[in-house]
């Protein structure tokens, strides 16, 4: 058993896709740094918090970095799709590190704090779209679905790290260090991702889209660990020389807007765009990022009232995370499947948001509500639950139902929403997929973000009860639209999803011009590569140039 976890651990670090998950990791340090940072005294202090303004400072300091994260998830597919997906990335962490200088450095100046989590959400945005992305087109479809969930993996062991500094520095550091310390620390995941970068390979799918076949078969090669000529290797250059073709004769070199026609009016592409941008709602929906940017302020409101016990709590919760998402990438991600594992992540959420619920109106925060206070206060507070000795029983399973939720998430709608976005477009389509989806995840998490804090003053034990029964609607549309993509190649997406009459009239035209030219030369067929290869058919047949030097092989 050892040896086999640390030739998986061997595998992770050499793992070029691997690598680039990093960019998860921007955003989920951010989460479980700012989270905590904002109940700090001294921070309150610095930035002149008052009663009145709290919960909407709060809410405003939070939902900048998703605000840029939306803007940027935009803009970062027509980057991508012109300079590719490797030097993005680069830029996507260089970015993301003068926003957390500009953090740092604010001092309280609130205006400087804004600026600096809006840049920061560039960085992070584009890494959030670029990063599935890069690694579904890397990954060997066998264990696409783990490689792209290790994105989740990512998110959320940087969420469970920042945790764990916030309970270390309270108490341990004193004055402005005890934020600006935390806030730089953001930084690390950033340098990372942009130096592991500069070293790792272009995307080999991104390379045949711009004919750079003899590039995108050595990186193929350099990825899969196997010679350039294996039946593998061929196997996957043949299937993005058909699809691709197929693609250009249709549509040609298209323009933005011809490739926003081209998902918006063929049927099959309209289908999945629908489908993507569905799971992203589903996902912000169900709660997850009220739990993370706010967790400590929850902890107390269950009962948790001294600093160190609710950022304590805070950190188990990071650890649980971190340890179920890692259950789903080693047992489930590529056995499991997309479908099930959303139908039942969907049935878990649910189940113990209600708990919650339940709780929250049997048991009811008194007086000031816990979620506009600072950890410092909170001790004077008056509530149903004035010490961890006094949490009624109902109390401590609620606390157990926070972690038990987390559980879900991770082995459902967390990781799989990530997976499925990134494979089931079309190649041509697959970096502006992502990018809507990407967007779309960041525009509801910037409401969530907005507005939590106001609901749990305001709604109270309603607003787990509202969140429990959107996990509810979240399992209907799983179960109607979700179809399962376990375990199929990228390029087998349009048959799942539907191929339209002038797709199938192109591929009728590219099976009977490889069955002419076989005939015509005598020679034997070669699959799927042909169309790129070559032009007009029989002894006509001539070398276009930008395959001569890749290996074919024969049936």
């Amino acid at each position: 058993m050892g040896k086999l976890f640390a030739k998986f651990l061997s595998r992770v670090v050499h793992n070029d896709a691997m690598q680039k998950d990093f960019g998860g990791m921007l955003f989920g340090w951010d989460i479980g740094a700012i989270s905590g940072i904002l109940t700090y005294k001294q921070f309150e202090t610095d930035y002149h918090y008052n009663d009145a303004v709290e919960a909407l400072l709060n809410e405003n300091i939070v939902s900048a970095l998703q605000a840029g994260c939306f803007i940027a998830s935009l803009i970062a597919s027509l980057i991508a799709d012109r300079f590719g997906r490797k030097w993005p990335l680069v830029w996507a962490g260089v970015v993301t590190c003068i926003g957390v200088a500009l953090q740092a450095g604010s001092r309280g100046s609130l205006g400087c704090m804004y600026v600096g989590r809006l840049v920061g959400g560039f960085g992070v945005g584009a890494a959030s779209m670029l990063t599935p992305l890069y690694v579904s087109e890397c990954a060997p479809r066998a264990i696409r679905g783990g490689l792209t969930g290790f994105y989740q993996l990512f998110i959320v062991t940087g969420t469970m790290i920042s945790f764990w500094v916030n309970y270390g520095v309270l108490g341990t550091i004193h004055g402005t260090a005890v934020y600006i310390l935390p806030l730089s620390l953001q930084a690390i995941p950033a340098v990372i991702l942009a130096l592991a970068m500069v070293l790792c390979p272009e995307s080999p799918r991104w390379c045949a889209r711009k004919d750079e076949w003899d590039r995108a078969s050595h990186i193929l090669s350099k990825l899969s660990n196997l010679p350039p000529d294996h039946e593998y290797i061929q196997g996957e250059l043949q299937e993005m020389a058909e699809q691709l073709d197929m693609e250009r004769r249709l549509i040609g070199e298209a323009t933005s807007w011809m490739l926003l026609k081209e998902m918006w009016t063929i049927a099959g592409n309209q289908k999945r765009a629908l489908i993507s941008i569905g799971l992203m709602v589903c996902q912000q929906m169900t709660g997850t990022n009220t739990l993370n940017y706010y967790a400590p302020q929850i902890f107390a409101n269950m009962g948790l009232q001294q600093a160190k016990a609710t950022l304590f709590a805070t950190g188990v919760y990071g650890v649980v995370k971190m340890a179920s998402s890692l259950g789903f990438l080693l047992f489930a991600a590529d056995s499991l499947g997309r479908r099930k594992s959303l139908l039942m992540s969907s049935i878990g959420q649910a189940a113990t948001l209600y708990v919650i619920g339940i709780y929250s109106k049997l048991y009811p925060t008194q007086g000031t509500p816990l979620s506009a206070q600072s950890l410092a206060v909170r001790e004077t507070a008056t509530s149903t639950a004035v010490s961890p000795h006094d949490i009624p029983p109902l109390g401590y399973i609620a606390i157990v139902c926070i972690y038990l939720y987390v559980v879900f998430f991770q082995f459902g709608w967390g990781p799989c929403c990530w997976i499925y976005v990134s494979e089931i477009p079309t190649a041509r389509l697959r970096t502006l997929n992502v990018a809507i989806a990407a967007a779309t995840q960041w525009l509801i998490n910037f409401v969530i973000a907005r507005c939590t804090l106001t609901m749990l003053d305001t709604m109270k034990w309603g607003t787990w009860i509202l969140f429990g029964t959107f996990c509810t609607l979240t399992f209907l549309f799983a179960w109607f639209l979700i179809p399962e993509t376990k375990g199929m190649s990228l390029e087998k997406m349009d048959e799942l999803f539907g191929i339209t009459d002038d797709f199938l009239r192109v591929l009728d035209e590219n099976q009977r011009e490889r069955a002419a030219s076989s005939t015509g030369t005598g020679q034997d067929q070669v699959v799927g590569l042909s169309s790129l290869m070559t032009t007009g058919t029989g002894s006509e047949k001539r070398n276009t140039g930008s395959l001569k030097d890749v290996t074919v092989y024969r049936v």
